[in-house]
């Protein structure tokens, strides 16, 4: 039997680091924990990086398919905002979005939001194109 390594028993995050940002205090709600708007409008930023590479050019943010925020952020944490491709349909993009944090002084990091984004391609009128292959 073998012995569990460091890397077997902490997770870590899928896809790409996209977006790595140091909120203030500015970004923070009344409680003193970064806002969770703040933090959706990030995930669109990091995502739409994304689509748009895909789409090759404009396009539109039509759904969040889920959000789930399990942990507040603090101010001062290291935010970073992973991105994952899971599909591509005739004009549609979903791309997965991680965000993990590392609090100052404190080694680990942490998944504290796991969400799901779509987009659709849009010409310079506003309407729905085709994704490019």
């Amino acid at each position: 039997m073998r012995a569990k390594s460091k890397d077997d028993c902490e997770p870590s995050p899928e896809g790409e680091l996209t977006l790595r940002l140091i909120p203030t205090r500015g970004e923070s709600n009344i409680h003193g924990d970064i806002s969770g708007g703040w933090v959706v409008a990030q995930m669109d930023h990091a995502a739409e990086t994304v689509a748009a590479r895909v789409a090759q050019g404009r396009i539109a943010n039509v759904a969040l398919e889920s959000v789930v925020f399990m942990s507040p952020i603090r101010i001062g944490a290291a935010v970073c905002f992973y991105t994952r491709l899971l599909e591509i349909g005739s004009s549609s993009i979903r791309i997965a979005i991680e965000v993990w944090t590392q609090n100052p002084n404190e080694h680990e990091r942490r998944k504290v939001v796991d969400a799901v984004f779509v987009y659709v391609a849009i010409d310079d009128n506003g309407r729905i194109r085709r994704v490019p292959r």
